[in-house]
């Protein structure tokens, strides 16, 4: 039996702030670390030994990462990283108050530009300090792949050819894999590995710090996916996802 597990970074500075993050680079809050932490205590208890393992180039994934293979002592092994599992750019968005803008533009509007499959947020100017035009992390990504804000869809677009060419085909060569990532770059491949509709994506809403596991037999059909974790726990997790953009 062959796994991947899905591991959305711990709580970040942003995430408690509430504020729309996107490509902005935050760190974890202390309590985001210890989800880390603690996510690999609970990989470790369920016996998984990652040979492999993957990330962005945003630190609050990175640190995940790291503090999750120092519980399961496994820092020895190769990581990945890659802009293609980036979170989802939230373009104009980001930095700003998930609450605030709900009361500005309406939920249902934030709702769109949170969840839905297809709307983006407003761009940003290409000239804009957030921009990730003059980021030196992205110097050797060609201009036109770069961003200024993105819909669930687009975000699909750019990580789905690194989980295929790059992730998927690791499970010919090895048996567990770790992916630690972000909020929309992980919903984007649990949407591809379980086919779900654009409408029903909008739905899902992945906690912080949660390993997320996938089963696959040796034909790479997948055959089982669930949460290590305390249910009640990771419930509570994905209706706090739920409530950020809801106006105060």
């Amino acid at each position: 039996m062959k796994k991947i597990v899905l591991l959305r970074h711990g709580q970040s500075l942003w995430n408690l702030e509430n504020r729309f993050t996107g490509w902005t680079d935050v760190p974890l809050t202390a309590a985001g670390e210890e989800e880390a932490r603690e996510a690999g205590r609970l990989m470790k208890a369920a016996g998984l030994k990652f040979s492999r393992a993957f990330t962005s180039y945003l630190r609050r994934a990175v640190k995940t990462l790291n503090l999750a293979l120092e519980e399961m002592n496994l820092e020895h092994i190769p990581e990945e990283k890659t802009w293609r599992l980036n979170e989802k750019h939230y373009g104009a968005l980001q930095g700003l108050n998930k609450s605030e803008t709900a009361a500005r533009y309406g939920e249902e509007q934030v709702r769109l530009w949170r969840r839905s499959y297809n709307v983006p947020a407003p761009a940003l100017e290409p000239g804009d300090p957030r921009s990730p035009f003059t980021d030196p992390r992205y110097r050797d990504v060609p201009r036109q792949y770069l961003p200024l804000t993105e819909s669930l869809q687009d975000t699909v677009r750019r990580t789905l050819p690194y989980w295929q060419e790059m992730i998927f085909p690791c499970l010919m060569r090895e048996e567990h894999l770790l992916v630690a990532a972000h909020g929309n770059s992980l919903r984007g491949i649990v949407k591809t590995l379980k086919n779900i509709s654009d409408e029903e994506i909008s739905k899902l809403n992945l906690p912080t710090g949660a390993p997320y596991v996938f089963e696959f037999d040796d034909g790479l059909n997948l055959t089982r996916d669930y949460f290590l974790g305390d249910p009640e726990e990771i419930r509570r997790k994905m209706q706090a996802v739920e409530a950020q953009g809801k106006k105060q």
